[in-house]
């Protein structure tokens, strides 16, 4: 008879109370920001207005910065994200106001669009072999001469008569008193977190992420399954583009590129976050929330402009420095402890 294993031992306390301020640490300064800037600003900040203004104007970064965490989770970056967003919003004016195209058929061709191109960044990384960040730069610079070529470098207009007006409720429209627009961004968060957490996708994902080789070596198609996180950023990519065009209503060929260090402070500051060492959804939510909180509150204090971008490229080096600590620490944890071999997909080569 096997004799019983003996039980693992409880980790000591201060190890546990790390680990709860690294998974919740960025939960908790949300909330204290908030106080501070509710308790600095009561008439203006901790308002229903002011909620429903920075909700907002932050769906479309969040949706963007949860696109970016799906390549994350396998150790790659879309840099192509900012020219995607702008050309999906260009293409969804010039075929609503120019061609004259019913708006669901241009919402249906966008957003497949935004995965056909997710399609091409994945087999130029994974086929020929070029880094993420070169790759998607130079793709992302592709899509940006196409949307000049669109737009001749001229704003899309609409005429006298505006966008149907079911186009722009997209945007426009309210739920339980709140912008629809934040109940997208929950929405998407709720699939990634299924598909990343709970599915076997997205297990796969992570373990391409943390350890290519092992991936290959127990079977798993690293190649498609990262090609396929392409797509699924260029997805998301296309549907933040709809929505763009929908909250702005012109087109401007120019955008995009604002959009994407917002993206990516998230994504990588919520890679601290909730399950710290590895892109995550709920922590992309959480690190967005931050964001949206502590730019709301420096803008209310009367912040020059200049303030918003030195905030993100701040807050982009400590994200970076703090998701590689999480990572080395997560790494550092696993040496610790009896190694697992990853599950083999079913079908797996053997």
């Amino acid at each position: 008879m096997t004799p019983a294993r003996a039980p693992s031992p409880r980790p000591p306390l201060s190890h546990r109370f790390g680990h709860l301020i690294g998974a919740y640490g960025l939960l908790a300064l949300g909330a204290l920001l908030f106080l501070v800037f509710s308790l600095t600003l009561p008439d203006t900040f901790p308002t229903l207005d002011n909620v429903s203004a920075v909700l907002s104007n932050q769906s479309i970064p969040a949706v963007l910065a949860l696109g970016a965490t799906i390549p994350i989770a396998t150790g790659k970056f879309d840099l192509s994200i900012g020219y995607g967003l702008g050309l999906a919003h260009v293409m969804t004016m010039q075929l609503i106001v120019t061609e004259g195209w019913p708006w669901p058929l241009v919402c249906l061709v966008v957003v497949l669009g935004g995965a056909v191109v997710g399609a091409v960044n994945g087999a130029v990384v994974e086929f020929a072999r070029i880094d993420s960040f070169i790759a998607t730069l130079g793709t992302g610079s592709i899509m940006y001469a196409f949307t000049g070529w669109i737009t001749e470098g001229a704003r899309i207009v609409p005429g006298p008569h505006g966008l149907p007006a079911a186009f722009t409720a997209l945007y426009d429209s309210r739920f339980l008193g709140l912008p629809v627009a934040a109940f997208y961004v929950l929405a998407l968060t709720a699939v990634l977190w299924l598909l990343l957490e709970r599915l076997p996708f997205g297990r796969y994902l992570y373990v391409i992420g943390s350890n290519r080789r092992a991936a290959d070596l127990v079977g798993i198609p690293s190649r498609r399954y990262v090609v396929c996180a392409f797509v699924g950023s260029g997805l998301v990519v296309g549907v933040a583009g709809v929505l763009l065009a929908a909250q702005q209503q012109i087109g401007n060929p120019s955008v995009g590129m604002d959009y994407l260090l917002p993206a990516f402070v998230g994504a990588l500051l919520g890679s601290t976050a909730i399950r710290p060492g590895r892109a995550n959804a709920l922590g992309t939510l959480v690190a967005v929330t931050v964001l949206a909180i502590g730019l709301a509150g420096i803008g209310q204090l009367g912040a020059q402009f200049w303030v918003t971008p030195l905030f993100n490229g701040v807050t982009l080096l400590i994200a970076v420095g703090l998701a590689g600590y999480a990572a080395r620490r997560q790494l550092r944890r696993r040496r610790t402890e009896p190694s697992r071999a990853p599950h083999a997909p079913p079908g797996a080569a053997s």
